[in-house]
């Protein structure tokens, strides 16, 4: 980073390559390092191999529901301390509130959250 802290591990997890490439572009245009994952089960390799900062996970995914992957996520040592952000089109109260059951720090409208206000925020999610 230009500042000389330490850099900042992202994992993006989206099955939609444009939108995870946009965002992806904007994280690391703020000095962020981004890792992608385009399905539930790569998204579990990436996180228990890569160990990032903070995960933004999707819901719709292909392989399994980003539910599922945040309950991996959070019955394995290695991962359940990771700060996971929903980041998702699904906006049912009884969705948000299911992923702060499962442990999300956060849940996050794409619709609402341009790139850049993602890249700003993303600070106050990283211990």
């Amino acid at each position: 980073m230009p500042d000389g802290s330490l850099e900042i591990r992202l994992l993006l997890v989206d099955d939609d390559v444009d939108v995870a490439t946009m965002y992806e572009m904007q994280l690391a245009a703020h000095g962020f390092h981004v890792i992608t994952a385009h399905s539930g089960t790569e998204a579990i390799d990436r996180a228990s191999s890569e160990y990032p900062d903070l995960i933004y996970l999707d819901l719709g995914l292909p392989e399994m529901h980003g539910f599922d992957v945040l309950r991996r996520l959070r019955a394995v040592p290695s991962t359940a301390r990771i700060p996971v952000v929903i980041l998702t089109n699904y906006s049912e109260p009884e969705l948000i509130q299911q992923g702060r059951e499962l442990g999300a720090h956060d849940y996050l409208i794409k619709a609402h959250t341009p790139p850049a206000l993602l890249a700003e925020a993303t600070r106050k999610w990283v211990p």
